[in-house]
């Protein structure tokens, strides 16, 4: 239970950013969270670091989640209710569900992180978030001393958001989510509407997909796509999509035919922000260190040797050319810490 001293966080984030946590100390048990000299500190809860972008040294304490455990919780008619540690690899939880004949995460195969991030950011890809199969998490309070489980309608969840960011309980390390239990309905249907997945499944041949085969197509995807953070550095998609009145949408769309448009339930529509970094001219491009990739210009990637300051000043360079082109202003996915 002593936290260690002078951590190198570097592996600890995708982006491999330098920085060290003044105390750190590995949660691989609730328990551990419950020891009351951990309440007074200033806290930061760090799982996979793949939505983290690290602007220096930390001089508080970093939790590293690290709880492990998967099993079915339970059952009805409907569906299986899965639940999983905070710590569990996400791609590799959702891998396991599948070879447990439990299908419904797989459009989300690959997606880099924990666990108990992924409620955190309402994760999505390809036609799903995680909103939609997430049934119950459950986390520890360190202001109320007490754990508590909050539903899915509780989680209050939005576009790449949910009732953990809006409390501002993630970054200020107020609550630190320890489980989480998905639904996922035993009447399955394959989820391939976006082209991409459509497209892989056609060349392979698949006219009737099951589980195994729509994560495979996922995967193979986002493997060409995006670079692997073991080899190019990076926090996947750096950039929120943005959101637009019809209105706006339309204007765009007549100075610019090719805009990607996807309309919203509440009567928005929502713009491909990395057709936007492209077109204003930032695919393949680097400012120093820092630069967005050449295959997908959503992706922010560090060339060898970036600082967070490297990256403050790529994004900040990226957004004035969008907004300079067409007057939309992007807002970066990753916490800033």
């Amino acid at each position: 239970m002593t936290p260690q001293t002078g951590i190198d966080l570097t592996n600890c984030n995708t982006l491999a950013l330098p920085g060290r946590a003044a105390r750190y100390l590995k949660i691989a048990d609730p328990a551990q969270l419950t020891a009351p000299e951990l309440a007074g500190e200033r806290r930061f809860v760090l799982g996979g670091g793949s939505n983290l972008v690290l602007t220096g040294d930390f001089p508080g304490l970093v939790l590293h989640m690290a709880i492990p455990g998967r099993r079915l919780a339970g059952e009805d008619a409907d569906a299986w209710y899965v639940e999983a540690g905070a710590g569990e690899n996400w791609h590799d939880f959702v891998q396991w569900t599948l070879t447990q004949g439990r299908p419904g995460l797989e459009n989300l195969s690959l997606i880099p992180g924990t666990v108990g991030a992924a409620p955190i950011q309402n994760i999505g890809a390809y036609g799903l978030e995680v909103s939609e199969r997430l049934h119950s998490v459950t986390a520890w309070d360190f202001q109320k001393q007490a754990f508590f489980t909050v539903d899915r309608d509780a989680c209050r969840f939005a576009y790449r958001d949910s009732l953990f960011k809006q409390q501002g309980w993630h970054l200020d390390g107020r609550i630190a989510i320890v489980s989480a239990i998905f639904r996922l309905p035993k009447a399955w249907q394959a989820n391939c509407r976006y082209a991409d997945i459509a497209q892989e499944l056609a060349a392979q041949g698949i006219a009737e997909p099951g589980p195994a085969d729509v994560a495979a197509a996922v995967i193979a995807v986002r493997r060409r796509k995006l670079p692997d953070p073991a080899v190019v550095p990076n926090a996947g998609s750096f950039f929120h999509n943005p959101v637009v009145s019809a209105e706006r949408a339309a204007a765009l769309a007549a100075g610019h035919p090719g805009l990607p448009r996807y309309p919203q339930p509440d009567g928005r529509v929502k713009l491909a922000a990395g057709w936007l970094i492209e077109q204003a001219g930032w695919k393949g491009k680097d400012l120093g260190p820092v630069g967005m990739y050449e295959k997908q210009a959503l992706v922010l990637v560090n060339r060898g040797g970036a600082t967070g300051a490297d990256v403050r000043r790529t994004m900040a360079a990226v957004q004035a050319a969008v907004r300079d082109k067409f007057a939309v202003d992007l807002n970066p996915e990753p916490v800033f810490l």
